[in-house]
């Protein structure tokens, strides 16, 4: 008994060995399993960077740098191989350990805390680009990363010199005893000589979860170049494509059914296929009337800022009629089925637009 103990004790020290020789764990660091895909990777990423990012909890630098290197290590498919099978210590071996690399900003966009980076007001700026980016309502509702193309001009240093960082300053000239004038004139700096050329880069724009329709993801300075300042920021703003069966209002969805006049009498069940996939049960046995409305809890959008937290989903009934004729037999049983030959069943003549 004691040897199977000693023997217990001594697997439970070499793995734990083992562990320490492979490096870290970088899906443990990300908090996906090790068949996650590349979106669940990025959104965990994303998730995790806005927790850890030192500017906003200082004092975090070594955990985002583990965040970064883990990132940068599975998020690409051959150094996820490599490190799938050797560890930390083979991506060394091949030159990737993901120590320095910080893909936050190329990422995210410059301002993923509102912050922006720091822009002198002196410094002439270059114009911001503005692109509208129409996503569906299932990427706002799940989450999604869209990849764009991104070409923009740069300006490159060259052979030669020009003239920068020009400005008028004041000077004075004397014109004889006691008479002095003052002109302005026209000073510049020697700069290196730039030409303008164009780059391409891929972008990830995140969709985020619930994402209000009109919100801007902006990348800073990846807009227009300025030759003697900083260039402009590209701001992504999300637009929503109509979709077939829902409308967003909110944090609330809406979507209409129409069903039979004989299940609008003698009641019906069906499902409704939600957003992500799953099923959303409808049941009804009472009588239903054109127009009638279901309201279902947490069935809606979830909210940017909660996303367990949900809005109503309003289920929206329409009545389809039989066509043709019914035989004399057929409306006689109709008007004993509903008895309403009496007082009430006499048509209502109304201004139906008075509540327009």
């Amino acid at each position: 008994m004691n040897l199977r103990v000693l023997l217990l004790i001594s697997l439970v020290i070499l793995f734990q060995v083992v562990d320490v020789l492979g490096g870290r764990d970088f899906y443990k660091i990300l908090g996906v399993p090790k068949n996650a895909n590349a979106n669940q990777i990025k959104k965990a990423y994303r998730k995790l960077a806005k927790e850890l990012h030192p500017d906003r909890n200082p004092g975090n630098e070594d955990k985002f740098q583990d965040l970064g290197a883990a990132y940068e290590a599975l998020s690409d498919p051959d150094k996820r191989k490599v490190y799938d099978r050797q560890g930390e210590e083979g991506l060394q071996n091949m030159g990737g350990g993901g120590g320095g690399h910080d893909p936050f900003a190329s990422f995210f966009g410059g301002d993923f805390f509102g912050g922006g980076h720091d822009h002198d007001e002196g410094t002439p700026k270059g114009a911001d680009v503005v692109v509208d980016l129409w996503v569906t309502l299932e990427e706002i509702y799940n989450g999604h990363f869209v990849e764009t193309k991104r070409k923009k001009s740069v300006y490159k240093e060259t052979s030669g010199t020009r003239q920068c960082n020009c400005r008028h300053e004041m000077r004075t000239q004397q014109m004889g005893a006691g008479r002095f004038q003052m002109f302005q004139v026209k000073v510049c700096d020697e700069c290196p000589n730039v030409e303008l050329v164009t780059e391409s880069r891929i972008l990830e724009v995140m969709v985020d979860v619930g994402v209000e329709e009109g919100h801007e993801e902006t990348f800073v300075g990846e807009g227009e170049p300025h030759i003697e300042g900083d260039p402009g920021d590209l701001k992504f703003v999300i637009r929503l494509q109509k979709h077939a069966v829902f409308e967003r209002r909110g944090m609330d969805l809406y979507t209409n059914v129409t069903i039979s006049l004989e299940q609008a009498l003698n009641g019906f069940e069906m499902e409704i296929k939600h957003l992500d996939g799953h099923s959303v049960h409808i049941s009804r046995e009472k009588i239903t009337w054109p127009g009638a409305t279901i309201r279902k809890k947490d069935e809606g959008m979830p909210a940017a800022d909660d996303n367990n937290r949900r809005g109503l989903l309003y289920i929206s009934f329409d009545v389809e009629f039989p066509r043709g004729e019914l035989t004399p037999e057929q409306k006689k049983l109709i008007t004993e089925i509903f008895n309403q030959s009496g007082s009430s069943s006499t048509p209502k003549v109304y201004n139906g637009l008075q509540g327009y």
